[in-house]
């Protein structure tokens, strides 16, 4: 989607003006150092992730089936057991009982069935989730809905300087204290992950969208409740621009697709640059809800905790 008059914006999106941040963080995960100057030019982007409602509307018009819905192709996946050729995706279970937080398959689970219609699996529905994020969402399902709608998906460039609101190089998206005035202030995991969850903001899993407070550019959900795809593929490290250097502007990842060390697997699948979080993420574990933070993802593989949100630009 390409608008000449910025004035006129969009249903639904908000005007980013452009203008330079400092991108990623040295206090926290390796994969975000180092922090760098960056510009970006001005943008829409859409005011909340995709909801159910909208999304059901895309397939309605088109028929789209998302990846989820699809069996997997057995040549494309050597040595997968054939009763994991099945459509489904990933979903939490939650631990009864303490667990260390060592093996990420103690509490993830691939779930023939569940798809972006069927969030937990099949016999579960959307009903009542009009206004929650689509999730289970694949990359491809992604990029189909924003060429649908004429918009595309943010770089991570543009969502991480969405996310942080105008606040340059604070810790949150609503400023450097994790809860100000004892507020929860996005839909994330409270108590001892993965095995414990307090559910002091209200949700088990994902929350209605503008549910928490926006942030300063009137945005809503940038960390917590389902991380969000971006343009980006990803590497460990980014090396966009170096610390105490000149602006790099409207950076991009690699241009093809990195390789990725898949010694723990059979194929390897490249990895796209996810953002913002989700209602999974805990302070004491995960703690991704961070604008600066990033989280590789398979390509091909959506989860009960992926969703994401697009981006228009104006004619240049």
């Amino acid at each position: 989607m390409h608008i000449s008059d910025k004035d006129s914006t969009p249903a639904g999106m908000v005007w980013i003006d452009g203008g330079a941040f400092r991108m990623g963080s040295e206090k926290h995960h390796s994969e975000e150092a180092p922090t760098r100057s960056v510009s970006v030019d001005g943008f829409w982007i859409d005011s909340t992730p995709v909801t159910n409602l909208a999304f059901t509307r895309f397939v309605a018009a088109t028929g789209y089936m998302t990846v989820a819905e699809r069996p997997l192709e057995a040549d494309k996946y050597p040595g997968v057991a054939a009763h994991m050729l099945v459509p489904g995706s990933l979903t939490f279970e939650q631990p009864r009982s303490p667990t260390s937080t060592e093996n990420p398959y103690d509490w993830w689970q691939f779930t023939p069935g569940a798809h972006w219609r069927c969030p937990y699996g099949a016999g579960s529905t959307i009903d009542s989730l009009s206004n929650h994020p689509v999730v289970h969402i694949a990359y491809e399902d992604a990029m189909a809905y924003a060429t649908w709608m004429g918009k595309v998906l943010p770089t991570e460039a543009e969502w991480e300087f969405a996310a942080r609101g105008g606040i340059d190089g604070a810790t949150y998206a609503w400023g450097d204290e994790f809860s100000p005035d004892g507020r929860i202030m996005a839909n994330i995991w409270q108590g001892e992950f993965p095995w414990q969850n307090l559910k002091q903001d209200g949700y088990d899993r994902t929350s209605p969208v503008g549910e928490f407070a926006p942030n300063g550019h009137g945005l809503f959900d940038m960390s917590g409740n389902v991380w969000e795809w971006t343009q980006d593929w990803y590497v460990d490290q980014p090396r966009l621009g170096r610390k105490n250097c000149c602006s790099i502007s409207n950076p991009r990842g690699p241009e093809e697709r990195a390789s990725y060390d898949a010694s723990d697997q059979s194929i390897a699948i490249p990895r796209k640059v996810l953002k913002g979080g989700s209602f999974l993420c805990a302070p004491e574990y995960c703690d991704r809800f961070r604008p600066a933070a990033r989280q590789p993802q398979m390509v091909d593989t959506g989860a009960c905790h992926i969703g994401f949100r697009c981006v228009a630009k104006p004619l240049s």
